[in-house]
């Protein structure tokens, strides 16, 4: 027989911060660092969500360098995904342990193409045992005829500055400096090529040092798979690809399929790649998740600003308090939530983490970025984006066009699209550079903190308060009695 719960639902609107004592001086005392996955810290609390109109490699990449970490998209096929990701991972290195290259065979046209498609300036020309040979560069190539040799063109090995595979990074520098160069292979005893230092990928490094990077000096990058039995290949391409983390993205996480996912993943990679599921709204599904071997858990069905799932099925949870509850469970199981949906500005980023949650995901303060896929299209004189829920109309027709184009893939059942939809499509206003849009947030973020005295995210969760307001209140809060210039 139904129930009703003895607690009311709130949401971030519902409720603000009390101001406590604080001794922070300087808003730059304030540690933004959290944890993402189990093992996984991000120097941000923000991930931009995985949806089609907000993330892609180059959301991705400025998701990363600014210290937080972007979920590419799994509304296109599998291996072009995968690339995607690539992109992610070959933006910014250390050592570029396989660095491109190309045969000396090879035509002028195949390198061009091959540097265009990657995005590169350079391949290094390598024999059939990888030995090196020589480097070719867009300098080489852009004046030569198309059907002429890559070793007719190529600036040959002994006319190469090279080092060794254990060379130093401030070694690296030093040669760098020197000869004047742009790359440096690496290559052992026997000639053979082990890696690639870049001098963008140096300054890079020291013009982001807040970047999110793996071991290896790699930006993180994670990708998005569902539930349905395909979707195992495309987590293989996606692990092949080096990606950090597998988000199981589902509109419902707490089902068996989603957790069956979860397991069967964790059985195949083990501990070679992060798993985040979702999403959930409730301590059992936080639970469930984790038991299944989930790293980190997503939170909130139905508070997203395109999201109709609540008005079309009837069903969610307030997103401040699916928070605080699955928070609780969160602690239990040793797993960190991601607060996913509802974020309007920076305060809600505030009251999210405070409320429990490690991290935020975020779709539309960003779709109407640079960064986000799409163009920029004028409405009423007024530069948009278009930005739209992933179980929109329109999403999901391109979704089954999409698989009827593609033969390699297998139909979904003609009844999947037999639904209402519970998404929107949406014009955002065009906002500029994500990196802008993001340091305002963090800004408003660290301005939070220190209202609470909070240093670091976990004395944030301690020293939160919250205080129920009236619709009058939250008049109040916003720019009132005035005309705003």
């Amino acid at each position: 027989m139904a129930e009703i719960l003895n607690y009311m639902g709130l949401s971030f609107d519902d409720v603000l911060l009390v101001p406590r004592r604080s001794s922070i001086r300087s808003r730059r005392e304030v540690d933004t660092r959290s944890r993402f996955t189990k093992r996984i810290w991000l120097n941000i609390p923000i991930v931009s969500a995985a949806m089609d109109t907000v993330t892609e490699s180059r959301m991705a990449i400025t998701m990363a360098r600014e210290g937080g970490i972007g979920v590419i998209h799994r509304f296109m096929p599998a291996q072009k995904q995968a690339e995607e990701v690539s992109k992610v991972k070959r933006a910014e290195n250390i050592v570029i342990e396989k660095p491109a290259t190309i045969g000396p065979e090879a035509t002028v046209r195949e390198a061009k193409d091959l540097m265009s498609f990657l995005g590169i300036s350079g391949l290094l020309v390598v024999d059939r045992e990888n030995r090196l040979l020589g480097i070719i560069t867009r300098r080489d190539v852009i004046f030569e005829d198309d059907g002429k040799l890559v070793k007719e063109c190529m600036t040959p090995k002994e006319s190469m500055i090279i080092a060794g595979p254990e060379v130093s990074l401030e070694d690296a520098k030093e040669v760098f400096r020197k000869h004047k160069i742009e790359k440096l292979p690496l290559v052992d005893e026997e000639g053979k090529l082990r890696g690639l230092i870049t001098s963008v990928d140096l300054v890079k490094r020291e013009a982001y040092p807040s970047a999110s990077r793996d071991s290896k000096g790699r930006l993180l990058a994670a990708a998005a798979i569902g539930v349905r039995e395909r979707e195992v290949e495309r987590a293989k391409l996606l692990v092949e690809a080096d990606v950090d983390v597998l988000v199981i993205d589902v509109a419902h996480g707490h089902s068996e399929m989603c957790m069956e996912m979860v397991r069967r993943i964790r059985k195949i990679y083990g501990d070679e790649v992060e798993i985040v599921a979702g999403n959930v709204a409730t301590q059992e599904g936080v639970e469930d998740l984790a038991s299944a071997g989930a790293d980190a858990v997503k939170v909130g069905i139905g508070p997203g600003s395109v999201c109709t799932t609540r008005l079309v099925a009837g069903v969610g949870v307030p997103q401040l308090t699916a928070v605080m509850k699955c928070a609780e469970a969160a602690e239990r199981m040793g797993v960190p939530i991601i607060a996913d949906g509802g974020i309007r500005e920076s305060g809600d980023i505030v009251k999210a983490l405070a409320a429990g949650a490690n991290t935020v995901m975020i779709g539309k303060l960003l779709a109407g970025t640079d960064e986000s896929p799409g163009a920029v299209v004028l409405k009423n004189g007024r530069r948009c984006k278009i930005y739209r829920g992933m179980a929109s109309m329109y999403a999901m027709l391109g979704r089954e066009f999409r698989l009827r184009e593609n033969e390699a893939e297998a139909l979904l059942d003609a009844s999947e699209y037999s639904y209402y939809a519970e998404g929107v499509e949406a014009y955002v206003p065009y906002t500029g550079s994500a990196s802008d849009v993001i340091k305002r947030l963090v800004a408003g973020l660290r301005s939070g903190m220190s209202y609470l005295g909070a240093r670091n995210i976990e004395e944030l969760k301690r020293n939160a308060v919250f205080i129920k307001v009236t619709a009058a209140s939250l008049r109040e809060s916003a720019p009132h009695d005035v005309e705003v210039v």
